[in-house]
């Protein structure tokens, strides 16, 4: 009898459906501490590096010129 292996295909699929699962558990649980749904959400996608349904990807603005120095934000 030999053992069969997991695809990388459906270990990422498992991961993806646990991980939706737990984001769906603490959406509910901060909805019943009574903060509206679309604030949990975006609270929980930000925990889990997501974008939110209701949120637009920021795209970095490379024609901005560079970023401004420690001394200049002071």
């Amino acid at each position: 009898m030999s053992k069969r292996q997991a695809t990388v295909d459906e270990i990422v699929a498992a991961i993806e459906a646990a991980r939706d699962k737990v984001m769906a558990d603490e959406v509910k649980s901060l909805t019943k501490l009574g903060i509206p749904k679309a604030m949990a959400y975006q609270v929980i996608a930000n925990r889990f590096h997501q974008t939110a349904a209701n949120q637009d990807e920021a795209e970095p603005d490379f024609d901005a010129g560079p970023a401004p120095s420690w001394e200049e934000i002071g």
